[in-house]
């Protein structure tokens, strides 16, 4: 194995000649703006960051795009990258302004720079990112670079974009600074006029450390052109199962493209059918449903066994299963959207049970099913060790064990599966139950509170979006009440975003008022004023509780 050294920049010009490219074994983008907005701060602190391995080969490989614009045509010899796709892809977007292309969206990455960043970096708390993203699809969060979105501290240093810190005259844009010639207008804008101003010197070494992200060298290491395909996934595989940089959906699309070559263009056809239909469940379920059809097990680790005559053919099995999955879905039990389910998984239950059946459900079956989904939605089957459960449930079905069968595994797990009042203490808006109020809400035509639109997911304009209402705002309740409580799914309503802002920290006893009688009980919302009081918030909670459990059970169609 050969290897080199080359600077940000030389690796940047080969991305953008198309002299350095992905195979198919390669997943795409999954960074976040937040990832990038990280790796900058590290490069500017001289912080190692790792090595970029390709591999040169004369072997027809089918190649992915990038996510950045690459010049494909300019050459036929070119290096394949299999590990430093997310840092090239970063700096490629940083260091030339380019728009990144994620799924079907094409949009820059802009990172701001703090000229007066504290000499010491500060601490950052981790997040779970992906918890984040389905928060934020349900409540309406704003997107990363609006301008709703909270401003960086003043002790950072890097800060993802947004128009109110960009005003600011010490917060700059890294990609200007980097592909600008000198620093005089960073320097005039942060309001130096002098040379003797203090601030020049520290301003000017700090805009000539951050320029130097691009001078960062990173070793490459180069597999030599005898090693094979084979052997190549193989070394791709064992490189990422070292640390935590990949999925096991990640390395298993590896091992699958090297038996089925050009197998990643098929896979991400039936993606983009999905999405186009609203579920966007992502390449690792798709390539589970592939597995579980392959294997009657979820598991990846029999991938690389698999030949490439029984991938061809199961997937065919797999996508019409997950056809009629997604269609059950969505006309059977109304689920729009995968964000209101609490586990992919059940799609590939569903997947297993249609082609097990030929596609045939009588009547009964499919309402006895529909109570299975949105029981099993609300109670978190698969939560926890969710792999050894789905599994269960794929053996129970291709037992010949039908809705029924999976009904009594599920209530073998969770009990009964009716909803009880003590059920929803504490639950919060990332639990089951919470996605069930909102589809049995809807059910019963709760609408925004003011624009007369029907609660939905897919509302147009900012304003209209449903968010997540606190009935007893926070601030009335701080201080008196734990947030355990304050969150509760009982403290919680289903309102259009105009009307949330408008209501901001107003008592439920004075706006509950303006709202007409039959939009409150459509939402399980105790009509008594006496209720409304602070003083009465844990017996309204304890009250609405009681409400959420008989529309659950009703709308579910649950009955011990």
């Amino acid at each position: 194995m050969g290897y080199q050294d080359l600077t940000i920049r030389e690796l940047v010009d080969k991305v953008e000649r198309g002299d350095i490219r992905l195979p198919e074994l390669q997943r795409g983008l999954v960074w976040t703006a937040t990832k990038v907005r990280d790796l900058l701060d590290s490069l500017y602190r001289g912080y190692p960051s790792g090595t970029i391995l390709t591999w040169e080969t004369d072997e027809p490989v089918a190649t992915r795009d990038f996510a950045v614009e690459q010049d494909t045509d300019a050459t036929t010899q070119f290096q394949l990258l299999l590990d430093g796709q997310q840092r090239l892809t970063a700096m490629s977007a940083i260091l030339r302004g380019a728009d990144v292309q994620v799924r079907d969206r094409r949009r820059p990455i802009k990172i701001l720079f703090n000229l007066e960043h504290p000499a010491q970096p500060t601490e950052r708390s981790e997040l779970d990112e992906d918890d984040e993203a389905e928060q934020a699809m349900l409540d309406g969060a704003p997107a990363e670079d609006d301008d709703t979105t909270p401003d960086a501290d003043a002790q950072d240093t890097f800060a993802l974009h947004t128009n109110r810190l960009a005003a600011i005259p010490t917060w700059v844009s890294v990609t200007d600074v980097l592909q600008a010639s000198n620093d005089a207008e960073f320097i005039e804008r942060a309001g130096v006029e002098s040379l003797r101003d203090p601030r020049f010197a520290k301003y000017t070494r700090r805009l000539t450390q951050l320029r130097g992200i691009a001078d960062y060298s990173y070793r490459v290491n180069v597999l030599e052109r005898s090693k094979s395909y084979e052997e190549v996934t193989d070394i791709f595989v064992r490189v990422n199962s070292l640390g935590t940089k990949l999925r096991s959906s990640d390395l298993a699309l590896a091992q699958i493209t090297a038996r089925w070559r050009n197998s990643l263009e098929v896979f991400s056809s039936y993606e983009q059918k999905c999405m186009d239909s609203g579920f966007d469940l992502g390449m690792g379920i798709h390539l589970k449903n592939l597995v579980a059809f392959a294997t009657g097990q979820s598991r990846f680790r029999n991938v690389s066994r698999l030949s490439k005559d029984t991938l061809t053919s199961s997937w065919d099995r797999a996508t019409a299963g997950m056809n009629w999955a997604l269609n059950f879905l969505q006309s059977n039990v109304h689920i729009s959207d995968p964000i209101l389910l609490s586990s992919p998984y059940v799609a590939i239950s569903l997947a297993i049970y249609g082609d097990q059946h030929d596609f045939k459900v009588t009547t009964d079956e499919a309402q006895q099913l529909r109570t299975w989904v949105l029981a099993t939605n609300t109670k978190g089957r698969y939560s926890g060790a969710s792999e050894g459960t789905l599994d269960q449930d794929i053996a129970a079905i291709r037992s010949g064990r039908g809705a029924d069968g999976l009904l009594q595994l599920l209530r073998a797990q969770r009990g009964r599966i009716t909803t009880e009042p003590i059920n929803l203490v504490g639950a919060t808006t990332r639990s089951g139950y919470y996605k069930t109020i909102f589809l049995a809400c809807k059910d019963a035509g709760a609408t925004g509170w003011e624009d007369g639109l029907n609660i939905s997911l897919h509302h147009a304009g900012r304003k209209h979006l449903i968010q997540s209402h606190h009935i007893f705002p926070k601030a009335l309740l701080r201080d008196r009440y734990p947030n355990s409580e304050v969150d509760d799914v009982a403290n919680l309503a289903f309102v259009g975003a105009r009307k949330n802002n408008s209501i901001d920290s107003t008592p439920p006893s004075e706006y509950l008022k303006t709202i007409d009688q039959s939009e409150l009980e459509k939402q399980c919302i105790p009509t008594d004023p006496i209720l409304w009081e602070v003083s009465e918030f844990r017996q309204f909670c304890e009250i609405r509780r009681k409400l959420l459990a008989d529309r659950i059970n009703e709308y579910i169609g649950a009955a011990e």
